[in-house]
């Protein structure tokens, strides 16, 4: 029987990873690092094995002191977002902090005793990539500060972790989408314009993409936790990409069938993500793992 932390607990793959938890016959305790004051914390089931642990991602050096055990492997999942997308001097300043808060949650894992680390990457940690299947063996150049950072912290990780005398594992996420998404998300806000019969305006919605459904994101960070060994990065999507417009198509055929959607009416962004082709076979290879839940499956869970 394991004891396990999570960071970031009411994030969507928190509370994901919380529910592939609970049903977990081998894991005992869930300890759920959450803000203080968070308005998410109704997010969290209300299971026995689940313990509330109120701590800023500042403080995660104290955790030891507030875990009362010994636990197995620790999930960090806090990742904190500036409030848009923008890459100002101020909002790059800001991420970098992300860095130390995954050292600090590090060191706090190996003080509490665990044998395993997992953490959250990007996709973004690759940058640009034109076409094809991107594999962790695809060369990382990321043109963001995002990017710079998530991939810092992953080989700081990679490097830390082994020399703590723990296994790692840095699951390096594609496109994620569920009940507890983003209301700005492309699926959420694509939901709530249909259902509303508001006007669907896109872009030529071309690009290659790969959605995975949060609890299939949820059983994998479980799955990589239980079983790596050594230190790894994993890619996390459902391994399978189309052309953006075919996901858009499904969810307006579940949500709207009537209703019609408007493509190549916006312009793309400036420097475009295109190409999002996830390759999931070592993380498969390793685990066991691989995705249940089908794209037009998870938007009826979201619809219900």
């Amino acid at each position: 029987m394991s004891d396990i932390v999570i960071t970031g607990a009411t994030s969507m793959i928190g509370v994901a990873l919380i529910r592939a938890a609970i049903l977990d016959p081998d894991i005992n305790r869930i300890y759920a690092v959450i803000r203080p004051g968070t308005e998410k914390i109704s997010r969290i089931p209300q299971n026995d094995k689940i313990s509330i642990i109120e701590c800023g991602m500042d403080h995660y050096n104290r955790l030891p002191d507030l875990v009362p055990d010994s636990v197995s492997i620790f999930f960090h999942l806090a990742w904190p977002r500036t409030p848009t997308y923008a890459e100002s001097f101020d909002d790059t300043y800001e991420k970098v902090r992300n860095i130390l808060y995954v050292m600090d949650a590090l060191k706090s894992a190996q003080k509490l005793g665990c044998r395993a680390f997992v953490g959250a990457g990007s996709q973004s940690e690759y940058g640009i990539v034109e076409n094809g299947q991107i594999s962790t063996k695809t060369l990382c150049n990321p043109v963001r500060a995002d990017g710079v950072i998530h991939l810092a912290a992953g080989r700081l990780v990679e490097m830390t972790a082994g020399q703590m005398g723990m296994d790692s594992a840095w699951l390096r996420i594609f496109s994620i989408y569920g009940t507890n998404d983003r209301e700005n998300s492309l699926v959420k806000s694509t939901i709530r314009k249909l259902r509303e019969g508001g006007q669907c305006l896109f872009t030529k919605s071309e690009q290659m993409w790969d959605y995975l459904f949060e609890d299939d994101a949820g059983r994998a960070f479980l799955e990589a936790g239980k079983k790596v060994r050594g230190n790894k990065t994993y890619n996390l999507g459902y391994g399978e990409a189309k052309p953006l417009r075919e996901y858009i198509s499904a969810i307006r055929d579940i949500a709207a069938p009537e209703s019609e959607l408007h493509f190549g009416e916006l312009p793309y962004p400036k420097d475009p993500v295109m190409n999002l082709q996830c390759d999931i076979a070592s993380l498969r290879e390793d685990t066991g793992w691989h995705p249940t839940i089908p794209f037009e499956d998870g938007i009826r869970r979201m619809m219900n």
